[in-house]
């Protein structure tokens, strides 16, 4: 599926502490997703700008609309499964923002996905994270991004839901 472990620049971690502060974040969660489809035309669908700056795994995931049911397609950091290689999840932090991604309430409607891994195509379906799965992937989230820790922190009560997607069997 192409989600080996991340070995960052002294750029990417820039980048990463940059781009977590709250002001960059509440630009970004208003922002990236336009960016990163600009840059993703330019690059002829290959990188995301968050991929070549960031350093992070991106899944271009398109969702059926809650309540429209037009596809929705979105670019998100994903965060690799180590012990299952079929399925990864993303986390709905919304960069740190008050509430859930548009995204979240996506998949909670409509599970059933496509992912779009290093030009791989696949069919996911997802299910909100159980305990020891959130526990699991938020830890290896926290590693591959430390600014969850902080979206979390500046969250207080609200907790940030994880989405486990699983790859559909043919």
């Amino acid at each position: 599926m192409g989600l080996a472990k991340a070995h960052y620049s002294f750029l990417n971690i820039l980048i990463q502490k940059i781009s977590s502060t709250r002001l960059v974040s509440r630009f970004f969660a208003c922002n990236l997703h336009r960016i990163d489809e600009l840059y993703l035309k330019l690059s002829h669908g290959r990188k995301t700008l968050t991929q070549v700056l960031a350093g992070l795994p991106v899944v271009l995931l398109t969702a059926s609309g809650a309540r429209s049911g037009l596809p929705r397609t979105t670019p998100l950091a994903c965060i690799p499964d180590l012990d299952h290689p079929n399925q990864f999840a993303v986390i709905a932090s919304n960069l740190g923002q008050p509430h859930h991604p548009a995204w979240y309430y996506n998949l909670k409607a409509h599970p059933r996905a496509t992912g779009v891994i290093d030009r791989q195509v696949e069919t996911y379906i997802a299910h909100e994270a159980n305990d020891e799965e959130y526990a699991r992937f938020w830890q290896v989230a926290t590693e591959i991004y430390p600014g969850y820790q902080l979206y979390q922190e500046r969250l207080g009560k609200r907790r940030i839901p994880i989405m486990v997607l699983k790859a559909e069997e043919k």
